[in-house]
Parts: C-alpha cells; sequence; structure tokens
C-alpha cells in the first residue's frame, strides 16, 4: 500500500507543480478574489490528496489527458459549496437581524449554530434531490409525509423512505 500512496503522492506534486499556477490564475479570473482563488486552489490539491480512490485515473496509473480539465472540475465542485456555504450564512445572518435583541444567541451560540448548519448542509449534499427536498420540507416547514407527498407528486410511502434515508444520513455524517 504504501508504494502505491507515493506513486499518488508523486502524482499529485507533479499536478500541483505543473498546473497550480494556472489553476490559481482560472480560479481568481473566473471568481475575482486572490484570496478566495488561492483557498480553493490549495483545496483542490487537498482533495486530491486526500480521496486517491475517489479518481478514475488511480487505475491508470495517474496518467491523465487532460489534467487541467480534471482540476477545473474538481475546483467548480468546490466553487459551488462555497458559495453554498455562503448563501446559508447569509440567510442564517439575516434571519438573526430580525430577532429581537432579548431572542437573539450569544456570538458563541451563533458561531455554533452557524457550524452545525454547515454540517447538515454538507450531510444533504449526498443526497439524490428529492430525498433532500423531502426532509427540508419536513423540517423547515414542518409538512407531515401526506404533504410531502403531494407536493412532490410522490407516494407517502416514498417520501417515508426518503425521510429514513435523510435521517440515516445525517445520522452517519453528523457528530
Amino acid at each position: 500500500m504504501p508504494a502505491v500512496q507515493s506513486v499518488h503522492d508523486r502524482a499529485i506534486a507533479h499536478l500541483y507543480t505543473a498546473h497550480h499556477g494556472w489553476l490559481l490564475g482560472w480560479l481568481r479570473r473566473r471568481i475575482g478574489n486572490g484570496w478566495d482563488a488561492a483557498d480553493l486552489a490549495q483545496d483542490t490539491f487537498v482533495r486530491l490528496l486526500a480521496a486517491p480512490d475517489a479518481t478514475p485515473e488511480k487505475q491508470r496509473g495517474w496518467q491523465l489527458d487532460e489534467p487541467r480539465a480534471y482540476l477545473a472540475l474538481v475546483a467548480k465542485r468546490l466553487l459551488v459549496n462555497l458559495h453554498r456555504r455562503r448563501a446559508l450564512e447569509q440567510a442564517y445572518l439575516e434571519t438573526l437581524a430580525r430577532l429581537p435583541e432579548s431572542l437573539a444567541p450569544s456570538p458563541e451560540q451563533r458561531a455554533l449554530l452557524l457550524e452545525a448548519l454547515q454540517q447538515i448542509d454538507a450531510a444533504l449534499d449526498g443526497l439524490p434531490a428529492p430525498v433532500r427536498t423531502a426532509f427540508l420540507l419536513a423540517q423547515l416547514e414542518g409538512l407531515g409525509h401526506a404533504a410531502i407527498a403531494a407536493r412532490l407528486g410522490r407516494s407517502e410511502r416514498t417520501v417515508k423512505r426518503y425521510m429514513v434515508q435523510a435521517m440515516a444520513c445525517c445520522i452517519v455524517h453528523l457528530p
């Protein structure tokens, strides 16, 4: 196993030296923010290092035909996650701003709540869209299985399966 890992590490090191500058420029042009671009470029390579089995190139000894396209794909996914996290954070802060001061959580509680929201968002991200939607309708709008089934055009039994799947995902992914 260490030999496979060292091949993987060398391949990532080669990708980094050959394409990091290009990826950083590509991200900078796309998002217009050098700090976020640098973070996302670094996160792209960290993602590749952390999940060697998730890449199809592992079977071919990491011979990428289009390394920049592959890096751009990973970076785009991270960029989507960044935008989603920021939108979630903004919605949370707007909700807090509407609360009376006596009900507003402390800064520590705010940070913990925001972290929990981001963990839930990350856990739900891996679910199919109808499962995620059913879970959110139940949790955020308080709808029952019958109402969710009607809204999604699914059977109530299917909605129950969706809920079990979503809850299982949360249990597995959340501390």
